[in-house]
């Protein structure tokens, strides 16, 4: 009996994994997953702070009807603060230096003359605090600055950084080797016999997992029983996440669920209501889980975006992802009862997404993954498929 796409994302989400956190050099998180909320040590700025290069006067003075000031010294940038003595001078001050004591006012020197250590501005409308970007104007001591479970990106290591946070505490990765099986297969490097392909699937399974920081290991068992049980058994004792690509269907060489059940791992379903990728297994042994995806190229690319990703997100931030959604662009017609992942071209019109079908040839045409850039996922419960019907997407590029 197939399980529908629905109850299969239900199982896979009742059974996700939380792999603990781990503290690391804040250099490394980009892309990591944060477990904890970055605190403001000071406020943002943590002083009046100069935001235009020229002289800082006392706005008293300018009111009063003066327009030209003695300079009596220069605030750098990184300068302890200095103290304009006399409220008709003013200090040359530097983006980003303390605003010195006793002055509110900053004109840029676009706008003043200096002779003879003079400046004389050349503005009529001057305003109070002009030029300055007030202590605390973006974020309080004490203020959440960066929330946990955001994921780190150029802007938050900036964060990181300004608060003195060289170690953050991040989600650990889990432990996951890809496998592959069958004797038709050979590596990369290797010419294939007229019979014979390149492993491909591995590597895009392996690119895929890279999007979450995660580095898994590969592995390839030929079509021998004995050899993949004991390899198998191995696999369990070593990593968290195993994912099998082929043997898992209806062939003579087929070993993977026979296999898995021996080893005591529990299936928890077999075979999916969808195409591509209907005979995908997922099972767990213990705190270890199991994605064993049919093996051509296709089904093995959307299931572990379907289901891989969501299992994986729900497992690091606690909770489901949303998922985009496209504008079918033109009519189309799927009559078996499967939800179908439609090959799709996405493109931006007037702020809206559009899904221009992509029809390949098949589960196994991998070439055509190259030509587009999400699934579209089409409902099992109509056939008829209208322009301008608006499906979720899962998108890869």
């Amino acid at each position: 009996m197939l399980t529908s796409v629905k109850e299969a994302l239900k199982t896979i989400l009742e059974n996700t994994e939380d792999f603990g956190t781990e503290s690391i050099h804040f250099l490394e998180a980009t892309g990591r997953i944060l477990k904890e909320n970055i605190i403001a040590d000071r406020d943002f700025p943590p002083f009046d702070r100069v935001s235009m290069d020229g002289i800082a006067i006392d706005f008293e003075m300018f009111e009063k009807g003066q327009k030209t000031f003695e300079i009596e010294n220069v605030q750098a940038a990184g300068s302890p603060q200095k103290t304009l003595e006399a409220k008709e001078n003013c200090l040359e001050a530097m983006t980003g230096a303390i605003l010195p004591k006793n002055t509110n006012c900053v004109i840029p020197y676009e706008k003043i003359h200096i002779e003879d250590n003079k400046a004389t501005i050349q503005e009529e409308n001057l305003r109070f605090f002009q030029n300055i970007h007030a202590k605390g104007k973006d974020q309080k001591v004490g203020d959440v600055l960066i929330e946990e479970n955001t994921e780190i990106s150029a802007a938050e290591i900036g964060i990181l950084a300004s608060v003195g946070k060289e170690f953050v505490k991040v989600a650990k990765l889990p432990k996951i080797v890809i496998v592959s099986t069958g004797d038709e297969l050979v590596d990369v490097n290797e010419t294939p016999e007229v019979h014979q392909i390149r492993r491909s699937n591995v590597y895009s399974l392996y690119s895929l997992l890279e999007k979450f920081k995660i580095k898994a290991d590969l592995k390839h068992i030929n079509d021998n029983k004995e050899v993949l049980e004991k390899t198998v058994k191995t696999l369990f004792e070593n990593y968290d996440v195993l994912i099998f690509s082929g043997a898992v269907s209806k062939g003579k060489f087929d070993f993977i669920p026979e296999i898995l059940n021996t080893l005591g791992v529990q299936k928890l379903f077999h075979k999916v209501q969808q195409r591509p990728g209907k005979p995908f297994w997922f099972g767990k042994k213990e705190n270890k889980t199991v994605f064993a995806f049919p093996g051509n190229p296709v089904s093995t690319y959307v299931n572990c975006i379907k289901y891989f990703y969501s299992w994986y997100e729900k497992s690091v931030f606690g909770q489901e992802k949303t998922l985009d959604t496209a504008i079918l662009s033109e009519d189309f017609t799927f009559k078996p009862s499967l939800t179908y992942f439609l090959q799709v071209k996405l493109e931006n019109k007037n702020g809206e997404t559009f899904a221009i079908p992509e029809k390949g040839n098949g589960s196994g045409d991998l070439a055509n993954l190259v030509s587009a850039d999400a699934f579209i996922e089409l409902s099992n419960e109509i056939t008829e498929f209208k322009k301008g019907m608006v499906f979720p997407i899962l998108k890869y590029r």
